[in-house]
């Protein structure tokens, strides 16, 4: 077994008075989110990613990584999570506020990594980047022997380098890498975010077909653009994305339909999209062999690029939970009002991200907020892009 490395220097750990000048939500190194338990307890980064969701919390001038605290406590904070359940709640580490594969943060991951493991541990767990791999690191991913690990690697492909000064080289070298080398760990195309006119041109498009074949999966996504990207591609005089800006990702129709007519027409065998996937964790879970964590066959028309085992894996562990102990659950979480359990999806009232996500995981069936509803053919996606279909609707 390969030893994580051991940095020679720890990174340094911000003060309290320093810690209490971040916004809240940066602060608190334990977040849940869609694809799972998110520990983020190193803070800066200097990729400088025009639309990184660093802006939302208010840190995208912090360039240089810090740590919150140090790397035992914030397994501890996470294994004692309320919200955690040892071998079924998703893990994310360092995937919102630093890149994990930057040097002087990746002895730290691996850390964080060893410590889970070793406490006998198989819950998913995704390490994303867009930095380098080589192949000792990738030799310290195959060690690990309970996790299911997971590096989906960002690669958009986008060429002006006011928005995006990392070359998107970097990472399609890193993923055929670490698909060179996967043995015990799996890794996914994460080829995001895609935006019309910047990067989805035909040459674009075939680039990351390309790159589909050095991976696991493939997952495709849209622009997660706030009021706080917005206000930054303004004062940097960027070409504005779109007009408006929305709370969920931004992938409009026409631009889904030409990537899919584009796999599918440049497919040679197999089923007609391959192991294209719109939802991360439906890659994920291909990639391992295993159906959907977060219950994504009860959204049917997300399944329609899917490849048949995949879609009949999912089906058969899919399975309407009860009304009865989900809205027990449910309250139990703080919900008002009615809770539903339809052919889709539990839907709820009063509960934010983080218990509606506790009860997907816990069911393995979506949970929706009824004021926030998913609609037909969007996946879950901003309505920006996309028209009323004629026909039937669920």
């Amino acid at each position: 077994m390969t030893a994580p490395a051991v940095p020679r220097r720890l990174l340094p750990l911000l003060t309290a008075e320093q810690i209490g000048e971040l916004k809240p939500e940066l602060a608190d190194v334990i977040e849940y989110r869609k694809s799972g338990l998110s520990v983020n307890h190193i803070v800066g980064c200097p990729l400088e990613c025009g639309y990184c969701v660093r802006h939302v919390f208010d840190n995208f001038a912090m360039k240089t990584p810090k740590r919150l605290m140090s790397d035992e406590a914030a397994v501890a904070a996470l294994v004692s999570h309320r919200y955690f359940r040892p071998h079924k709640t998703p893990i994310q580490l360092f995937n919102r506020a630093t890149d994990p594969m930057l040097p002087v943060v990746k002895p730290h991951l691996f850390a964080v990594l060893r410590q889970l493991d070793e406490q006998g541990l198989t819950n998913h767990v995704l390490v994303i980047t867009r930095w380098r791999v080589s192949a000792e690191d990738c030799a310290v991913l195959n060690s690990f022997q309970n996790l299911r690990l997971t590096v989906p690697v960002t690669h958009s492909g986008i060429d002006n380098p006011a928005i995006e000064p990392v070359n998107s080289a970097i990472a399609a070298d890193s993923l055929r890498m670490l698909y060179e080398h996967a043995e015990r760990y799996k890794t996914v195309l994460y080829w995001r975010p895609i935006v019309p006119g910047l990067n989805d041109s035909d040459e674009h498009i075939e680039r990351a077909r390309e790159l589909s074949l050095h991976a696991h999966a493939t997952v495709f996504t849209g622009l997660f653009f706030r009021k706080q990207m917005a206000a930054y591609y303004e004062e940097h005089d960027l070409p504005m994305p779109y007009d408006s800006t929305a709370r969920r990702k931004i992938m409009p129709e026409h631009a889904e339909r030409r990537i899919l007519d584009a796999f599918d027409t440049a497919r040679l065998t197999g089923e007609p999209w391959g192991t294209l996937f719109r939802k991360t964790s439906c890659g994920v879970a291909y990639a391992h062999g295993e159906a959907d964590y977060n219950g994504h066959y009860g959204v049917r028309e997300l399944c329609d690029i899917c490849p048949p085992e995949q879609i009949a894996l999912c089906a058969g562990a899919w399975a309407k939970p009860d009304l009865e102990e989900v809205t027990r659950e449910a309250r139990s979480l703080g919900a008002i009002g009615d809770v539903e359990v339809n052919d889709r999806a539990i839907v709820v009232e009063g509960l934010d991200e983080p218990p509606r996500y506790f009860l997907q995981h816990g069911f393995g069936y979506q949970c929706h907020d009824r004021a926030k509803p998913h609609h037909y053919r969007q996946h879950g996606r901003a309505p920006i892009g996309w028209e009323a279909e004629d026909g039937p609707t669920p």
